[in-house]
């Protein structure tokens, strides 16, 4: 079975059309204003209603307050919440608690000693995300950087996880070859600006990850 898709930070009906032909089985609404694919409730909420029934919806944050976490749940409805900030442990069971809704925990992956942070999570998180550590100033995902994918060989959770960082259509196949990841999440790899997302990369993409 190919691995699942979640394609994050879409800002636009068109790419929500997109994501619907092509079967991709999760999007990301980002909730996080530094970033230039963030929405507002309004906009996430357009969004969010076009999707079909069976893509799961998820709200990605990073180090929410409280304003912003309840635009996030009230706005898309979540299947699941990403956290893609330091929350601790703590702020991760608070916000699962309140939203009953399943968490993906993002965590920064330089080294193989960096997956020992998932203990501190295990019980929280449903899912976790592994991702590239962002460059000095970047952004907390979406930077299009991508980490020694051999290092997930460390990993040894029980929980499922997403792959990301620097993911695009020419190497995500070569990715899930090296690491068996069973999802895969992008955003920047299939724009041609931020937040701009290209139907026909988003194709090659999704193409790719089916003929592994």
């Amino acid at each position: 079975m190919s691995a699942k898709i979640k394609m994050c930070g879409l800002t636009r009906p068109e790419d929500i059309d997109t994501v619907n032909a092509l079967g991709i089985e999760m999007v990301g609404f980002m909730f996080y204003k530094p970033s230039p694919r963030h929405l507002t409730a309004e906009q996430a909420s357009i969004l969010a209603s076009k999707c079909n029934p069976n893509v799961e919806r998820i709200s990605v944050l990073a180090d929410p307050d409280e304003e912003m976490l309840e635009a996030a749940l009230a706005s898309v409805s979540p299947h699941r919440i990403q956290l893609s900030g330091s929350e601790s442990p703590e702020r991760v069971a608070d916000i699962k608690r309140r939203s009953h809704s399943a968490i993906i925990k993002a965590v920064s992956i330089g080294s193989a000693e960096d997956f020992a942070r998932t203990k501190d999570y295990e019980g929280l998180a449903d899912w976790f995300l592994f991702d590239a550590k962002p460059p000095e100033g970047g952004m907390p995902g979406g930077n299009g950087e991508a980490f020694d994918w051999t290092l997930l060989k460390a990993y040894d959770g029980k929980q499922p996880y997403l792959l990301a960082g620097g993911l695009n259509p020419d190497n995500v196949a070569e990715a899930i070859r090296a690491s068996n990841a069973p999802m895969v999440d992008l955003s920047s790899g299939v724009e041609t600006a931020p937040g701009q997302k290209d139907a026909g990369l988003m194709t090659r993409f999704v193409e790719s990850v089916r003929t592994v």
